[in-house]
């Protein structure tokens, strides 16, 4: 006589089948999560910035980052967060200056953009820090924007002026050069035009000579179509280190970047952060 289904084994069978369904597929060993009040963002980082990668990590495994703020948020722009002096900071309190004690070298690698998404590392500028190093914890994600073929066109022509300027800076700050600096080219521009003249095109000759001119400024194709599509922040390229991107959580992005902001564009109500890695 054939045994009987049991209608109990059924039911359990179907709750397991249920239950291991809704689970979803598990995050990449390695991925970081960030959990905040609007929801979790997944971010992968890069191997081919293994100084920031493994610093990050670091942190993570240490707690540092845990009830720290995004403490800056600029529409369309970034969220940034790492400051370990934003941790229990009252609403008047001045953030962004903090960080473990140390920097990290550049690692501004050709082909990590700053698409929406990014999670780069942020720093002080040039003039303070020529060699752009990286803070120790401070970093931003980019929520950016899209750009039309003529904006982009404009920053190129921005960044190619720009690097020209970090060059003749370089160039008048040499010793044998600085006496140029210590010219009052408005006084001789007034009392004697022609000798202005000559003394700016010999200026300009003896910087041609001892300077190689760049090339002008070019986005490639593969950042011509992600910022006209995805978006981004293009002003930023080769400027700052890219060193991981958001595989999921963009909305959660977005929600950060459209909230109401007041002093320093610290948000007006506290965006808590709490970081973790999958291993």
């Amino acid at each position: 006589m054939p045994r009987l289904f049991n209608p109990l084994f059924l039911f359990l069978a179907l709750g397991l089948c249920l239950t291991l369904c809704s689970c979803g597929p598990q995050a990449p060993k390695g991925t970081v999560i960030i959990e905040t009040s609007e929801g979790e963002i997944q971010i992968q980082l890069y191997d081919d910035t293994p100084l920031h990668k493994a610093n990050f990590i670091k942190l993570i495994k240490e707690g540092y980052y845990n009830d720290l703020l995004f403490h800056r948020v600029i529409k369309d722009f970034m969220i940034q967060g790492g400051d370990p002096d934003s941790k229990g900071a009252p609403p008047d309190k001045a953030l962004g200056n903090g960080g473990p004690g140390y920097d990290i070298p550049a690692e501004i690698i050709p082909g990590k953009f700053h698409k929406r998404g990014a999670l780069a590392a942020a720093r002080l500028g040039d003039e303070a820090n020529p060699e752009r190093k990286s803070s120790g914890s401070q970093f931003y994600i980019v929520q950016g924007r899209t750009y039309t073929l003529d904006e982009l066109h404009t920053i190129e022509e921005q960044k190619h002026l720009q690097v020209l300027q970090n060059l003749q800076r370089a160039f008048l700050n040499k010793p044998e050069n600085s006496w140029y600096k210590d010219l009052d080219f408005p006084r001789l521009r007034d009392q004697n035009p022609d000798s202005l003249k000559l003394v700016g095109d010999q200026m300009q000759k003896k910087f041609e000579a001892e300077v190689p001119l760049p090339a002008p400024y070019q986005f490639d194709s593969t950042q011509l179509k992600l910022y006209t599509t995805i978006g981004g922040a293009p002003f930023l390229e080769g400027a700052y280190t890219v060193f991981g991107e958001v595989i999921k959580g963009l909305d959660v992005i977005d929600k950060i970047g459209n909230r109401k902001v007041g002093v320093n564009d610290r948000p007006a109500e506290n965006i808590k952060m709490k970081i973790t890695i999958i291993e």
